[in-house]
């Protein structure tokens, strides 16, 4: 025999035990799947703190340097913005309605005769529309929950951001676009550029991957289990094949002794023998 067959025939050999040693012990390896599976869940679903992503788009007009998008990109998480956004985040309003000083009536005098020309106005307060739920959230904090996507030859760039509830994810892709688009005309020094801003969608659980969590659970234990068989089988000195005995310790067989089966309710004694003798020699 070859090297080549010897060795193929021991792969087919050691593939049949493995085979052998997993249907012998399927129950233990579905165990440990359920097992690791369930654990892998529990910990994905309800020990994990979960994190919504919210997204919104951005549009650059036609007339700006499609070039420019990746500057936008970089101005949008840059300090400046996020510090806006930050401090939008803890007192979210929008002016609706300037305030309205306060005016003396304006009169006229002719011949003695004074004549109201402008009534008198009274002072009116700014009117502020609240947006969202405060947030104390830092600019540090920002920038590792903002991210920016761009794509190849176009003006439109998505920001997205990431937070423990969905409206806090919510809140803050608005404030950051809001104070981009605010601010953006001051930084680029230019009027062309024109920032459509889209109101970001209530954020969507985006972590943990509870699924993908699970299956990596049931695979851990599919995997911890073959391996515990596996060092078992291969620390067990037992001998199973008469051929080691022959060719690996160089003994020789001088044969075999069967395994007899007695009935459970059958028991041999020396009596039993000697009733069975004396009724051998009466007959």
């Amino acid at each position: 025999m070859s090297a080549e067959q010897q060795n193929n025939e021991e792969v087919t050999i050691d593939l049949r035990r493995l085979f052998i040693l997993i249907r012998k012990h399927i129950i233990s390896i579905l165990i440990w799947m359920i097992g690791l599976g369930l654990i892998a869940y529990g910990v994905s679903e309800y020990v994990l703190v979960p994190k919504y992503t919210a997204s919104t788009q951005l549009l650059v007009n036609r007339q700006a340097d499609i070039n420019a998008v990746t500057t936008y990109k970089d101005i949008i998480t840059s300090n400046v913005i996020l510090k806006g956004a930050s401090k939008y985040l803890a007192n979210p309003v929008t002016l609706v309605k300037k305030a309205t000083p306060a005016k003396k009536a304006v009169y006229k005098t002719n011949d003695g005769t004074r004549t109201l020309v402008k009534k008198a106005v009274k002072a009116k307060p700014a009117v502020y529309k609240r947006e969202s739920k405060s947030y104390s959230v830092s600019a540090n904090e920002l920038a590792s929950a903002v991210s920016v996507t761009t794509t190849t030859s176009s003006q439109v760039f998505t920001l997205s951001a990431t937070a423990e509830t969905p409206a806090k994810a919510q809140a803050i892709a608005n404030a950051v676009a809001k104070e981009f688009k605010e601010q953006i005309p001051k930084i680029m020094d230019v009027n062309n550029v024109t920032i459509f801003v889209a109101e970001a969608a209530k954020g969507t659980k985006s972590y943990p991957n509870v699924k993908m969590i699970t299956m990596v659970g049931v695979l851990a234990g599919l995997v911890i289990s073959l391996l515990i068989i596996i060092i078992k089988d291969l620390s067990d000195t037992t001998v199973r094949e008469d051929s080691f005995m022959t060719n690996e310790l160089g003994l020789t067989n001088l044969g075999e002794i069967a395994h007899i089966t007695m009935p459970k309710d059958w028991t041999f004694t020396a009596k039993t023998a000697e009733k069975r003798g004396s009724s051998r020699r009466r007959v």
